[in-house]
């Protein structure tokens, strides 16, 4: 019996070897650049949460006293919101972004959330993904 030609076999299994590692790479390129993007808008959201804290109620402080929360207004809150990402330019750094603003007298949540060009992307895809980010913020007096 005569041994069977096993001529490029290392080939096939090279080349396979090859497109697993760019899928890989693929895969890691775009989550770290999804996690990136989640950070910015993680840092943005606390910024406008807090720049909506500004929103106390004037008036509160100086005829009634705070007691042990002072209250928040929401309509200035949402205004101190979109002032905050207007001055510092987000939809500049972060196109196609969104904003919410849940506000009531104790406390400001604020949900941002911008798409995503992947840096790599899958053929045939043309969604981009969307992601958002929310930070709360509540204004606590204390002595």
């Amino acid at each position: 019996m005569r041994a069977r030609d096993e001529a490029g076999q290392t080939m096939v299994l090279i080349v396979g070897l090859a497109v697993v590692a760019l899928l890989l790479i693929g895969v890691t390129v775009d989550a770290s650049a999804a996690y990136l993007r989640r950070q910015g808008l993680d840092n943005l959201a606390d910024g406008a949460a807090l720049a909506a804290a500004d929103g106390v109620q004037g008036l509160q402080v100086y005829e009634g006293g705070l007691g042990e929360r002072a209250l928040i207004d929401p309509v200035a809150a949402r205004e101190y919101v979109a002032t905050y990402l207007l001055e510092i330019d987000a939809a500049r750094a972060y196109p196609g972004l969104q904003f919410a603003v849940d506000a009531t007298a104790d406390r400001v949540v604020v949900r941002v959330s911008a798409p995503l060009d992947l840096p790599i992307s899958p053929p045939g895809w043309d969604v981009r993904p969307l992601i958002s980010s929310t930070a709360a913020s509540y204004v606590v007096v204390s002595d």
